[in-house]
């Protein structure tokens, strides 16, 4: 396979081929939409400048990858589009593939790259790293990791103040249900359906989304509560959420009160009282759940679930692998957002802009509780080259004010998703938080089933073939993640709106004929 770089930006391959005369309409349903699509609506959005050039693309052929992966890869299915991209290089937003197109990344590697691909200065720090030391284990010394704990921990309130050192996300989970189990004595774990929380066997126990079940034991003594979706749940109404946009559904409750808070406390309490023992080890609870499409609970649901878990002698764990480090932009941590104060608190993914990291921090007596019964080891966690990049990810955060971006993007971009949800009757659900978003994909507005997959995808590839890619979510993949590095501008949020708005118009050309 011969490979041509491509030197003109993708830009000029997307050019209008016809006036947009669309501007604002209600909701398009199908029907109504045949006689809008005479009109000619085939935007096709020029995208931002990028004063980057990547290095020419010398590796393996796509052909031979691909019989590579066929034949000694793992045989599951996880690769995006018919055909998966082959991506070579990668710069703060943007991700180059390998036949040199360029694209608008708005899922940072699965919500992983916080300030930005091969970030400079996190660059210069990896490299500098690099050429001193790699590797020692714990049972050596080592300036790094004490310099980077300390500064982790100055971002984290009393009495959380104790930091264990892994390289993922179910490695950090997996560690606080020992801490769990350890402190409390007692063995039950609760956690949301839908949740993610890990793909380890122990985790696979908290992680409720049936992709991921097996049918052989695995997670033992973990239980599953509702997840309190006051959009696709039974209750949920116009003032639940703590984002700048609610959900379509209509209640009576005063802005200070929410009745579909109080309904899924009490499913939360009927759990209690059924299906675990009097005394538990603890509740998991990512402060947004991602994997399940960026839901959001009630306000002022984790708090009184939180009280009601220590009722029974157990500990409350915030996931803050996805949430964590400024994307939710108007505070550090997911759990701030929700007025609580966990006993364990997980991180991993942003930690490390891509590099492999994680941690679990908790109270100097949670930390004692796990000491008595096992001493805890890894081999990699805390090395040199991570508590590095960590260290120089803590402060390009800082210096560049991700966290205030993220606020400022994120609600920007927030605001103009939303108003598809009033242009298109397929765009069921717009939520989230600073860059933490989810756009559900439905049938239409009234029944809120899932858009077909095969549908969804289509849009989906529609809008890589503009340069644009985004995740997906949901126990359907129902709906569209989005999740920039946080050093993206409004004119790239601008962009990624306009694509994803062409891509609708497609769909519902599409389904028109």
């Amino acid at each position: 396979m011969t490979l041509v770089w491509r030197q003109v930006p993708r830009a000029l391959h997307l050019e209008t081929s016809s006036p947009r005369i669309l501007k604002m309409c209600p909701s398009l349903s199908r029907a109504s939409w045949a006689s809008v699509t005479k009109l000619g609506l085939h935007t096709k959005p020029r995208m931002p400048p990028c004063d980057f050039l990547p290095e020419r693309y010398q590796s393996l052929a796509y052909d031979r990858a691909l019989e590579i992966h066929r034949q000694h890869l793992s045989p599951m299915v996880t690769a995006y589009f018919q055909k998966p991209l082959m991506l070579h290089q990668g710069h703060m937003e943007w991700l180059f593939d390998s036949e040199g197109n360029r694209y608008l990344d708005f899922f940072s590697g699965i919500v992983t790259v916080s300030v930005g691909h091969c970030h400079p200065k996190v660059n210069t720090v990896a490299k500098k790293q690099l050429g001193r030391l790699w590797h020692t284990s714990s049972v050596f010394f080592h300036p790094a990791v004490h310099k980077y704990a300390e500064e982790l921990l100055a971002l984290l309130p009393e009495p959380l103040k104790v930091i264990f050192l892994v390289n993922s996300g179910s490695e950090a989970n997996d560690l606080a249900m020992l801490m769990a189990r350890a402190h409390s004595k007692n063995t039950d774990i609760i956690s949301f359906r839908g949740a993610y929380h890990g793909c380890s066997p122990y985790t696979l126990g908290l992680t409720n989304i049936g992709t991921f079940k097996m049918e052989l034991p695995s997670g033992m003594g973990c239980q599953s509560t509702m997840c309190p979706d006051v959009f696709r749940g039974p209750w949920g109404g116009s003032h639940c959420r703590d984002s700048p946009v609610q959900t379509i559904r209509k209640c009576s409750c005063a802005p200070d009160c929410c009745q579909a808070k109080d309904q899924y406390i009490e499913q939360f309490k009927d759990t209690l009282n059924t299906s675990v023992a009097k005394s538990i080890a603890g509740f998991f609870a990512e402060p947004i759940q991602g994997v399940n499409g960026v839901v959001q609970y009630p306000k002022g649901f984790l708090k009184e679930a939180f009280e009601l878990v220590r009722e029974r002698g157990g500990v409350c764990v915030a996931d803050e692998v996805q949430t964590g480090f400024g994307r939710l932009g108007s505070h550090f941590w997911g759990f701030q957002t929700h007025e609580v104060l966990p006993d364990i608190v997980t991180m991993a993914k942003g930690i490390g802009n891509g590099f492999p990291m994680a941690a679990v921090v908790t109270t100097q007596e949670i930390a004692r509780s796990l000491a008595r019964c096992m001493l805890h080891f890894n081999t990699f966690g805390g090395n040199p080259m991570a508590c590095a990049i960590g260290s120089a990810v803590l402060e390009v955060i800082k210096e560049e004010k991700a966290q205030d971006n993220s606020q400022e993007v994120g609600t920007y971009m927030l605001l103009k998703f939303a108003k598809l949800r009033d242009e298109f009757d397929t765009v069921g659900d717009v939520r989230g938080k600073g860059l933490m978003i989810g756009i559900e994909m439905v049938q239409d507005k009234v029944n809120r089933q899932p858009l077909p997959c095969d549908e969804v995808n289509q849009i989906h590839e529609d809008c890589k073939d503009m340069g644009l890619l985004l995740g997906r979510g949901g126990t359907f993949s129902q709906t569209f993640r989005i999740a920039p590095p946080m050093c993206v501008t409004k004119p790239e949020a601008d962009f990624a709106v306009e694509v994803f708005r062409s891509a609708l118009i497609q769909h519902m050309e599409k389904r028109a004929k």
